[in-house]
């Protein structure tokens, strides 16, 4: 587990059965995304206003660039791995992927109470 600011100490246990990648690649991938998020087409995106994983609208300016593989599970910055999504959506999802995060959005529905009409 890297002991820098970006991995929240009790993000520890979330790191077993799975080993990060190397720094080399994760800073590779970190400065494809700064690139990636100046270019025409993620700006683009951006316009659209919908955050891939709740589909809530927000303006452009409160979105963020997410990858679908996280970088520190070996994902990359390409163009099919990078969707906008909420402030909110990527800080729960953090490093977990597309399937981990459905069963985390079901357990959540299951926990919450039901909503009176």
């Amino acid at each position: 587990m890297p002991d820098s600011p970006e991995y929240p100490p009790e993000a520890n246990e979330n790191f077993e059965g799975f080993l990060p990648a190397d720094d080399e690649h994760i800073s590779r991938e970190k400065r494809k995304a700064r690139e990636l998020r100046q270019s025409q087409w993620w700006k683009n995106e951006l316009g659209k206003g919908v955050c891939h994983w709740c589909g809530r609208r927000f303006r452009p300016s409160e979105l963020t660039m997410d990858h679908i593989i996280p970088i520190i599970r070996g994902g990359f910055t390409r163009k099919g791995n990078v969707v906008p999504c909420c402030k909110e959506c990527n800080s729960k999802k953090q490093y977990l992927l597309p399937s981990e995060w459905r069963e985390y959005m079901e357990r959540q529905k299951q926990a919450s109470p039901p909503k009176e009409p």
